[in-house]
């Protein structure tokens, strides 16, 4: 009898854990509806976009050589742009002040001067999606972006159309804080 009462307090304090459990977890996830923080992650309680380092942000000048693709006619096979990396509050824009394209950007890793980052742009019935990862040396860094290009159905918004690319990224700083310069925090 002593031991049928000790498997049920174990079974309701098993049952009482899962439901404290649920309940944090339900309340993580309304804390982050309530922030409505798009471009912030975290990791291990840290957030990831504290973690960029600020030598991230400012002017680059970028290089872009096509590697490989889907379709040749129709990513470019090198390209310049101006990239402006800037942050406001929790929220990264990238800017490139020569096309006025704008787009936030959401950071998924950070570990020291590796950055994986992402954005996504709609156009009309086509969505691009980005995937950046580089690393920052100096007052460059070097990379890969890659690119899914998907036509949409206007219909059903299914997807009709997928082309890929993956560049190989080069930058150079123009302006902004250097990577040698020290951080204030």
């Amino acid at each position: 009898m002593e031991h049928y009462f000790t498997k049920k307090i174990l079974h309701i304090f098993f049952l009482i854990s899962l439901i404290f459990l649920s309940a944090l977890r339900g309340f993580c996830l309304d804390a982050t509806k309530i922030s409505n923080v798009e471009n912030l992650t975290l990791q291990a309680g840290i957030s990831v976009l504290e973690q960029v380092p600020e030598s991230f942000y400012g002017n680059w000048r970028v290089t872009a050589k096509l590697g490989e693709t889907s379709d040749t006619s129709i990513f470019k096979p090198n390209s310049v742009d101006i990239w402006n990396l800037s942050r406001e509050g929790d929220v990264i824009n990238l800017c490139n002040p020569f096309t006025g394209a704008s787009a936030s950007i959401t950071i998924s890793y950070v570990d020291n001067n590796i950055i994986k980052f992402s954005k996504t742009g709609n156009y009309d019935n086509k969505k691009l999606t980005d995937v950046v990862e580089l690393k920052l040396e100096d007052n460059t860094f070097t990379g890969i972006n890659k690119l899914t290009l998907e036509t949409i159905s206007e219909v059903d918004n299914s997807v009709l159309k997928k082309e890929t690319a993956v560049y190989i990224l080069k930058g150079e700083k123009i302006s902004g804080k250097s990577v040698l310069e020290k951080e204030d925090k």
